[in-house]
């Protein structure tokens, strides 16, 4: 009986470290990814809070940190704060800027 119950433990350790490990939390940059993306990837920000946040990017340019986002009306610190592991912040790819500057 101890040795079953041994058994069932080590299952249970070694199935929890894989169940643990096996997904990494998606990520999101939110200077070139599209609304449908950001919706589906931030915890709190639906389809009508991810367009405002590429709208906001195309008429004010580049996000240089995540908590940039509170910028955009119904975005605010806990949502920014609750995604902190899923928002990237990074450079937009050189056409878009050229796209962007020229406006």
């Amino acid at each position: 009986m101890a040795s079953m119950r041994t058994l069932f433990a080590i299952l249970a350790m070694v199935f929890t470290g894989f169940v643990a490990t096996a997904a990494p939390a998606e990520t999101v940059n939110i200077n070139t990814a599209d609304a449908e993306t950001i919706a589906r990837v931030l915890n709190g920000v639906g389809l009508k809070k991810a367009e405002a946040i590429v709208r906001h990017r195309e008429t004010h340019g580049r996000f240089d940190s995540a908590t940039d986002l509170t910028a955009v009306k119904g975005i605010g610190d806990s949502i920014v704060e609750k995604n902190a592991d899923k928002i990237v912040v990074s450079e937009m790819p050189a056409e878009k800027q050229e796209a962007a500057s020229s406006e």
